[in-house]
């Protein structure tokens, strides 16, 4: 036995779907040298046969079987020598490692993995995985799932629970969060096993018939996905996954929802100039765009990339702003590059100006047409309160709502609505 090994400890090893043939040299050393082995049934039931292939004369050690954790925990407390727990991929990720360590002194007990379902995942797509992440459904509640899609992750691996629907439940949640055209769907099944299957699906394709309970998904981020014709595109309330965002900011757009509500509120003309400052990825003005295309679109984003971002989602939606800018609203509408002809607007969207955003809307005000509506999205009650007196004092017609959305999300065999952040709307109209 090499020196690195402890003999006098509790060894837990992780096997892929092979069994103990593949254990490397000296982890089978120490399986042949235990006084006792725990495994899971469908390797305890291996053990005397490759006992004997290994050509041993010794006897087999004390088995048992390690299915029911605290059974497992009360027999290894009375064991001495050299013991060990047989155990699936690693045992420290969704693995008996966990309850062992919660009943066991830490310093008797040492692990030595196999490759995770993680693991065997990404290496079968063949991408790097460092940037990825993980969660798990397993009798859990699957909000989790869609809020963290809404942080639009580039990786996501999502480890599935059969009774609750699998991979379909995660294609529920891709769908109902909008997001079907921004992830590439991957369905891993019986991962390291002889029959393994691992497939991409498109969100025409079905789950195979003989869908194995034992798989999970991975959804990854593809700028290049194309969202198809955008003349095949809804004319109204346009998905959130069609439009490309900041992988360093991600989540930071309006939401399908709310959008709907502004570009109502907007009231928008058949012709005219249409400001969003604050544009983020462009998903208002470039909407409004599409349902009134004789507007000219004045979109300003002052993040970096903010510019080519826009244009990209333009692109996507074949539609043509005027003009983008990445710049400080505030100092281009006091400056001197604003194009003379977007100068005073009929309608502005300020979704943006941070601790100026008061100051912004008055030099929006000042520059804003007759009959013009200003339309400004609002987190909190202390910025209405803000903003509100500065509409009244230009003689503005002054309208204030909040808006509250659902999305439903899977739950067992029904449907749970997942309430997503409230917005107060503050509407002003010039007189």
């Amino acid at each position: 036995m090499p020196a690195s090994i402890n003999p006098a400890a509790i060894h837990v090893i992780g096997t892929d779907a092979t069994g103990l043939d593949h254990l490397a040299a000296p982890l089978q050393e120490l399986v042949l040298s235990a006084q006792a082995v725990a495994a899971p049934t469908r390797l305890l039931q291996q053990l005397p046969s490759w006992w004997q292939q290994q050509q041993r004369n010794q006897p087999l050690p004390e088995l048992i079987a390690s299915d029911q954790p605290d059974a497992l925990i009360a027999w290894l407390k009375q064991q001495q020598g050299i013991v060990v727990v047989l155990a699936s991929g690693d045992p420290l990720w969704f693995g008996i490692g966990r309850r062992l360590l919660e009943a066991l002194p830490a310093d008797q007990l040492h692990f030595h993995p196999a490759p995770s379902s993680l693991q065997l995942a990404f290496a079968r797509i063949g991408r790097p995985w460092q940037d990825a992440s993980w969660i798990s459904l397993h009798g859990r509640d699957p909000a989790p799932l869609a809020q963290r899609l809404q942080q639009r992750p580039t990786a996501l691996a999502v480890l599935t629970d059969p009774s609750r629907g699998g991979a379909e439940e995660v294609r529920t949640i891709l769908r109902a969060s909008g997001l079907e055209a921004s992830y590439a769907v991957w369905l891993c099944e019986q991962l390291g096993h002889a029959n393994e299957r691992v497939k991409r699906l498109t969100s025409q394709d079905e789950l195979p018939s003989d869908l194995h309970p034992l798989h999970l998904v991975v959804l990854l981020a593809e700028r290049d996905i194309s969202p198809g014709d955008p003349a095949e595109l809804t004319l109204f309330g346009i998905d959130d996954g069609i439009f490309l965002q900041h992988h360093d900011r991600p989540g930071l757009m309006t939401k399908k929802e709310l959008r709907v509500q502004l570009l109502a509120e907007l009231d928008l003309p058949e012709q005219g100039v249409l400001w969003d400052l604050g544009a983020g990825v462009g998903s208002v003005g470039l909407e409004a765009l599409r349902l009134r295309p004789k507007l000219q679109l004045l979109a300003v984003e002052k993040r970096g990339g903010g510019t080519a971002l826009i244009k990209a989602n333009a692109a996507r939606l074949a539609v043509q702003p005027t003009a983008v800018l990445e710049t400080e609203a505030l100092d281009l509408l006091n400056g001197t590059d604003l194009p003379p002809s977007l100068s005073h607007p009929n309608r502005v969207l300020l979704g943006g100006g941070g601790r100026q955003r008061a100051e912004l809307l008055q030099a929006v005000l000042q520059r804003l047409q007759p009959n013009g509506v200003v339309v400004i999205p609002l987190a909190t009650v202390e910025a209405l309160a803000e903003l509100r007196p500065l509409l009244e004092a230009s003689s503005c017609t002054v309208k204030v709502n909040q808006h509250q959305a659902w999305r439903g999300l899977p739950l067992a065999d029904g449907t749970r609505m997942a309430p997503m952040n409230p917005v107060i709307i503050l509407k002003g109209t010039a007189p």
